[in-house]
């Protein structure tokens, strides 16, 4: 354990007793919303600052590199060409109620190699996965109405805190249906170094036959993987532990639905749908999956259902594990809508 992560859990666990000891400082940020039907994870909002606070921030995903977390613009060009950081010891001082501030992100230069301009239809880039000093995105294109994903790779200098892509790694991704404005966007970091990517729907009367693409670490193409019908959007996922199992964000707007033409939830039926859900068609949800040598999986347990705001459907859009000696869950952030939220949700 490093140095900074002591720190981050000594801080903890003083904030802890000293919570425990007083009733009237409970740990908020620890409890679940309990329903006839399933729990709920209530969603504890982190307050950002400065311009990415703004509606049109519009992240498209959320990874680790190190002891912080790496917000990614769908259009860094907006910001300088740069993508953003928090570290995990602000974040964790926040949900311990330690500070109140908002958090200000850092900027990470990104040098995409010009893709944003040589990519034609470039519609931004959709999903982030790091590991060591590599990095991995995907990128969505839209041309003569026709969709169109890619994934290119890059190196990162964690010195001099620059990410730089290399543009000869461009490799494209077919979508796996004729919808607009859906392409490979979401990211999962395999045990062995690769990795897939995943289509953005996979429901039954969209998408028949999902599959996962897989690469390897080089970014090269390396086969298709079976993948498992789940309705609605998937919009991002964490890297996979040793055994293979990682959590993707599972999202339903109901404006999407003529769209998506979601079939019958299967998940739902296994732990039923909360307060909220059951009072609200949007959906908000993280699912376990898992990996194998002849596919991807859903692990066999009820998904984590999202407490919801009424009338108001949040577009989660990039995950990251939050995992310290006290602390085990989700950094969740959103795109646009219904506005820049950056959130913890306990696993």
């Amino acid at each position: 354990m490093s140095v900074q992560r002591t720190s981050i859990s000594m801080t903890l666990l003083v904030v802890t007793l000293l919570l425990t000891a007083c009733s009237r400082l409970p740990l908020a940020f620890l409890t679940s919303t309990a329903t006839a039907g399933a729990a709920e994870r209530r969603v504890t909002l982190i307050a950002l600052d400065g311009p990415l606070a703004a509606r049109d921030a519009e992240f498209s995903g959320l990874a680790r590199l190190d002891d912080e977390f790496v917000l990614l613009p769908q259009y860094p060009a907006r910001y300088g060409g740069n993508l953003f950081t928090v570290r995990e010891a602000d974040v964790v001082q926040v949900l311990a109620g330690v500070t109140t501030a908002p958090l200000m992100p850092a900027p990470l230069a990104f040098d995409d190699g010009g893709l944003a301009v040589s990519i034609a239809g470039f519609e931004g880039f959709e999903a982030l996965a790091i590991t060591g000093e590599r990095v991995y995105l995907t990128i969505e294109a839209e041309r003569d109405g026709a969709m169109q994903g890619y994934l290119v790779t890059g190196a990162i200098d964690k010195a001099a805190r620059r990410i730089s892509l290399d543009p000869a790694s461009l490799v494209a991704i077919a979508p796996q249906a004729p919808l607009s404005n859906l392409s490979d966007e979401a990211l999962t970091v395999l045990p062995d170094g690769g990795l897939l990517t995943f289509y953005e729907a996979n429901g039954a009367n969209v998408n028949p036959q999902p599959t996962a693409h897989r690469f390897d670490a080089a970014g090269a193409p390396a086969g298709v993987l079976p993948s498992p019908t789940l309705e609605y959007r998937i919009t991002d996922a964490t890297p996979a532990d040793a055994e293979g199992r990682f959590w993707v964000i599972n999202y339903f707007f109901p404006g999407d639905a003529e769209k998506l033409a979601p079939a019958a939830d299967a998940l739902l039926a296994q732990g039923g749908a909360g307060a909220t859900h059951a009072a609200n068609r949007a959906v908000e949800r993280l699912v376990e999956m898992q990996v194998g040598a002849t596919g991807v999986t859903l692990v066999d347990q009820p998904p984590l259902q999202l407490s919801l705001l009424p009338g108001i459907a949040r577009n989660w859009e990039g995950i990251a594990r939050v995992q310290t000696e006290y602390l085990d869950g989700f950094l969740l952030v959103t795109d646009t809508f219904p506005a820049t939220m950056l959130g913890f949700v306990e696993k």
